[in-house]
């Protein structure tokens, strides 16, 4: 047998030179096309600006999104430079915005701490626009140099006048043809900014969008202090004055600030020369280590400890804990272009080092917060006892192990998780017509009585004893808690299918808690959905058309009404159960017809503010969401 050799040679080696490369394969520098790309053009652009904030030489930054959707970001730092580049001989600006990993934040002088480091920010967001205008205030002058098609210069850098004033002035329009979509979202952006401006404290930030005239602007002279405040606004507290702390260590500075709420879920955000570190690294290592050993330190001494209480472990100080950790050094290491995850080996030391001694001291000199916070983490200990020995009672009866799926449960022949997807039905009524709907081959169905057990409000050894819980946790085959394991889900879409009613929405946004709290790489991984059934049926004579919002009812009465003469009829669907297995399958089940909403938590932090506020005990904050929000409800069905 003979092997026919291709001809593979010099010609066959593509060179993309320039900006080419971030225009074929935009996903590898801003992570998508989609509305998270879009999004991140804003995020680098800002991003200078606050690294001039970290560096002492900015204190505003202003954003504003045009009716066109073309975005501007000012700042008053000290301006781009303008004089020619010795390598490139261009101006400092144009190889700034043309040429990657071009930058002030590869260990010259220009930064000692950046959130910038790959120096492909400025020219990427270039890259991927129609349209770049760059203004420069700086030396008493005001240059101007403008880009369009992917980066090209239009003309050379021009002079415009005299000012008074320094910063940076960048306005880009993004690509049609990169981008999905393009609309900016004024509630991401203002969100981004609000983070910033704690991170980075006493700098103002605006945002305006003139598509609306909305407008809104932060300053905080608490910096993460502040941060940790707004993070538990909707929730009972247990230290009442958060605990803070900044030190500097060598070159590196460290922020700290701890709260403690009645909540049973840890909510800690750390940053890294202001970047969201999601994943954690060695400056969150330092922190834990330090908590768990300074409270279990106070409490021995205090004599808090009994005999019968066990000891405390990791996950009895972070129940309720709420943190922010924000370190600023001059190199960091991240893991990968996302910078999830920070790696300096030396930072580990140094955070555990500053919150041992600072935090101790807090204990001491506030013993009525720190008998509250000891008081807390107790309960936790002697509940994570009663959860265990909860657990082990169900894994004995070999219900988790899914030695015995639920009874009620109507699975797909199916093993391949990948290609098999779960409808959790609210009612037996609309699980009868859900099974006798499906395709059977990877479609299960799981019908639930009633409303589930709020879990915003349950540990886990509350969660087993509720017979629904437990039966949608054996279900899915993953296990929850110590023996959770993603990688045994018997499903890639768990698709959750209630009522189009108030009833139905309160039994979805129960289950939305139940995954949120306890399976959030569930959510991560993109395996959590929400059925859109139809609100409408609507025909004349032989044909129906289904419609899924109010706007999709008048648009088909409008064209039925003036393509027939015949009456049309109008179906309110209230219930699922009032459709047949065939309307159920055509109108919600079929691949080829559904609508699915995924389930994201793009933002962490504020969907933990949502839950919290609709789940949990404070009843004022709920009180104001729906004073807030009353007049935003079109149609109620009662």
């Amino acid at each position: 047998m003979t092997t026919k050799k291709s001809q593979y040679g010099a010609s066959d080696i593509q060179v993309l030179e320039g900006l080419q490369a971030v225009r074929k394969r935009p996903g590898m520098y801003i992570g998508g096309t989609g509305i998270e790309g879009l999004h991140h053009l804003v995020w680098e652009v800002v991003d200078n600006s606050i690294d001039e904030a970290m560096a002492g030489y900015c204190s505003e930054v202003n954003v504003v999104i045009h009716p066109d959707n073309s975005v501007t970001v000012t700042d008053n730092g000290r301006g781009i430079p303008v004089e020619r580049h010795k390598q490139t001989g261009k101006s400092t600006l144009e190889t700034v915005l043309t040429i990657l990993h071009a930058g002030g934040k590869f260990g010259g002088s220009g930064y000692k701490v950046s959130g910038g480091l790959h120096g492909v920010g400025v020219s990427v967001v270039n890259a991927l626009s129609t349209k770049v205008r760059a203004e420069i205030h700086r030396d008493g002058r005001a240059y101007v140099q403008e880009y369009k098609d992917g980066g090209k210069p239009v003309g050379a850098l021009k002079t415009i006048g005299k000012v008074d004033d320094t910063g940076t002035i960048i306005t880009f329009s993004p690509d049609p043809e990169i981008f999905e979509i393009i609309e900016f979202d004024y509630q991401k952006i203002l969100d981004r900014l609000r983070q910033q401006a704690y991170l980075t404290k006493g700098i103002h930030v605006k945002l305006l969008d003139e598509r609306t005239g909305k407008k809104y602007g932060y300053y905080f002279e608490g910096g993460i202090k502040s941060y940790v405040e707004h993070l538990n606004h909707n929730k009972e507290v247990v230290n009442k004055e958060p605990f803070y702390v900044e030190k500097k260590i060598d070159n590196t500075n460290i922020e700290i600030a701890i709260q403690y709420t009645d909540s049973y879920k840890e909510n800690v955000q750390s940053f890294a020369n202001n970047i969201l570190t999601p994943e954690g690294g060695t400056h969150i290592t330092g922190f834990r280590t330090a908590l768990t050993k300074a409270i279990k330190d106070y409490a021995k001494k205090g004599g808090f400890l009994k005999d019968t209480d066990g000891n405390l472990a990791g996950e009895d100080v972070r129940e309720g804990l709420s943190a922010v950790i924000s370190v600023k050094l001059p190199n960091p290491q991240f893991e990968g272009q996302t910078k999830a995850k920070l790696g300096n080996p030396e930072i580990q030391n140094q955070v555990q080092t500053v919150l041992s001694e600072y935090f101790s001291y807090y204990l001491e000199e506030n013993p009525n917060e720190a008998k509250s916070i000891i008081g807390k983490c107790l309960l936790s200990a002697r509940a994570r006892m009663a959860a265990r020995a909860a657990r082990d009672t169900v894994i004995r009866k070999g219900a988790l192990e899914g030695m015995t799926l639920p009874g009620k449960l109507a699975d797909c022949s199916s093993k391949d998780a990948s290609k098999s997807e779960i409808y959790i039905v609210e009612g037996d009524s609309a699980g009868g017509s859900a099974k006798q709907g499906r395709d059977r081959t990877f479609q299960a169905i799981l019908p639930l009585r009633g409303k589930i057990l709020n879990v915003e409000k349950a540990r886990i050894d509350k969660m087993l004893s509720s017979e629904e819980i437990k039966t949608l946790i054996i279900a899915m085959g993953a296990g929850i808690g110590e023996n959770y394991d993603i990688s045994k889900i018997r499903y890639h879409r768990i698709i959750i299918m209630t009522d189009a009613d108030v009833d139905g929405a309160h039994i979805r946004t129960l289950l939305l808690t139940f995954f949120y709290r306890n399976f959030p790489e569930i959510i991560e991984k993109g395996y959590l959905y929400i059925a859109q059934p139809p609100l409408y049926a609507i025909g004349s004579g032989n044909k129906k058309e289904y419609a899924y919002t109010e706007g999709q009812k008048e648009k088909i009465i409008e064209k039925q009404k003036k393509n027939s003469d015949k009456k049309i009829s109008i179906q309110r669907y209230k219930g699922l159960g009032e459709m047949n297995p065939e309307q159920l399958w055509n109108t919600t089940m079929d691949p080829e017809n559904r609508v699915l909403l995924q389930v994201t938590s793009e933002d962490a932090e504020r969907a933990d503010e949502i839950f919290s506020m609709l789940m949990g005990d404070a009843v004022e904050p709920r009180k104001r969401f729906i004073q807030t929000h009353a007049s935003d409800v079109k149609n109620l069905d009662i």
